[in-house]
């Protein structure tokens, strides 16, 4: 039986979160129970992974509703207070950021695929430069989808204009990648940056220079 290699990929889609970006909400809730009545078991609870983060990150409430919700439980801030210590927990993973400057020079469209809410989104744009160098930005809360769902998926080929073998999609969730996977995609299950630069790479059939 012959078998072919898969064509060179005609743009490469990024998660943003544990991929382009590193984050410990254990930082926002330790800040967050400094201000409030709560435990930083019960915010962890409320805040981290749960059903109300989940209606955020899918649009289906406000950040104004999410506040609320945390001031409910006890915070006793501003939803001015509330947003900094919220957003205020990522880390730039220098070498992935690099690779997208150098898919960019080698004029590869690249595009931001996340599940997020507006506050992070906002903290991010106002701190880290490189998120402005994207094609475009496929965000859960937008679009009213998470991954691994496929609406969300669908609005990724939307926006570019591409579909099934076309795209080179990263992420470090096995759901999500799995979900790429049935699309049609070239995934690349992220593990650690080394392993998947080398992967772009070769995929892309980009010299070592550029990486």
């Amino acid at each position: 039986m012959n078998t072919f290699p898969a064509p060179r990929p005609k743009a490469v889609i990024f998660d943003l979160g544990k991929v382009l970006l590193d984050f410990d909400y254990g930082i926002a809730i330790r800040g967050i129970a400094e201000n409030s009545s709560a435990s930083a078991e019960e915010l962890r609870v409320l805040i981290d992974q749960s059903p109300l983060l989940y209606r955020y990150e899918t649009g289906l409430i406000s950040t104004r509703e999410f506040y609320e919700a945390v001031r409910g439980a006890g915070f006793k801030g501003t939803l001015e207070q509330f947003s900094a210590l919220f957003a205020d927990m990522f880390f730039e993973v220098e070498s992935m950021v690099r690779l997208n400057q150098n898919l960019r020079l080698a004029g590869v469209p690249t595009y931001i695929f996340s599940n997020t809410n507006e506050l992070a989104i906002h903290h991010i744009l106002s701190t880290f430069p490189f998120f402005r160098n994207f094609d475009g930005f496929i965000l859960s809360y937008e679009h009213k989808s998470m991954k691994p769902a496929e609406p969300i998926y669908l609005a990724v080929e939307e926006m570019t204009g591409l579909s099934g073998d076309a795209l080179l999609y990263v992420d470090d969730r096995i759901e999500n990648v799995e979900a790429g996977i049935r699309r049609g995609w070239q995934v690349i299950h992220h593990v650690a940056a080394p392993q998947t630069i080398e992967a772009v790479r070769h995929k892309l059939l980009i010299g070592e220079v550029m990486m």
